[in-house]
This record gives C-alpha cells, structure tokens and sequence, in this order.
C-alpha cells in the first residue's frame, strides 16, 4: 500500500528556531529520505511553497473563481493529488479549471518547491 504523508509546518515554531538549525533539520531530512530511497519505502518527496502562492479554483453555475491562498472549505478534504507541468501559475490555474472536481469542491494550486536547490544549499 501507498501513503501519502502530508507535513504541515507552525512557522511559528520555525522561525523561533536558532540560526542555522532549519537547515540541520533539512539536511537530516534528506539524509532520512536518502535511506527510505534505499530501501525502497520512498517513491517520491516534494515540498510545496508557502500557502501565500497558492490558488483556489472553483467553477459554480459555470462561473470560475480564483482566490489567493489555500482557502479550501473545512467540509472538503484532501482527496488526492495530480502533479502537472505547467508554464506558469495562469496556466495552472487554467489546467485546475477543468478537472470536474473543481466544480464539487475546490482545487489548492500551489508551486513545488525545488528541491535540489535546497539540497544543494544545505550541503546534503
């Protein structure tokens, strides 16, 4: 079986954090994703930006909406993920438009996080 493990982050937990640790803490991340890799129990990590980039889609009466921010109902709830190319926000925007769940829910559209660069800045 599959899981998906969602982390969700207090930033204000993070940012009381003393200088140089958020970048320990990634680099033992790494370095736990790098043995889960290994041993075949890791298929895929990724790391969204911060929910200020993201975007919320919803098509009612064949009207589209789209608000900043991940401000998805407390009723809905996750119910799975697509990972789409795009080339931009607009276009991705657009892609979210057309899935048929933007019109019985909402659709979060937010930028992955690349990763390698972080990586690389962190020395793992």
């Amino acid at each position: 079986m599959k899981f998906l493990v969602m982390i969700y982050c207090d930033d204000t937990l993070l940012d009381a954090l003393p200088e140089g640790e958020f970048d320990t803490l990634m680099h033992g991340c790494f370095a736990k994703a790098d043995a889960l890799r290994a041993n075949g129990q890791l298929h895929d990590s990724q790391q969204l930006e911060a929910p200020s980039t993201a975007r919320t889609v919803r098509v009612r009466n064949g009207a589209t909406s789209v608000v900043d921010g991940p401000y998805a109902e407390t009723k809905e709830y996750l119910g799975g993920f697509n990972l789409i190319e795009a080339a931009d926000m607009d276009e991705a925007v657009r892609i979210a438009s057309a899935f048929p769940w933007s019109r019985t829910g909402a659709i979060e559209v937010r930028p992955i996080r690349d990763m390698d660069a972080v990586r690389r800045r962190v020395g793992a």
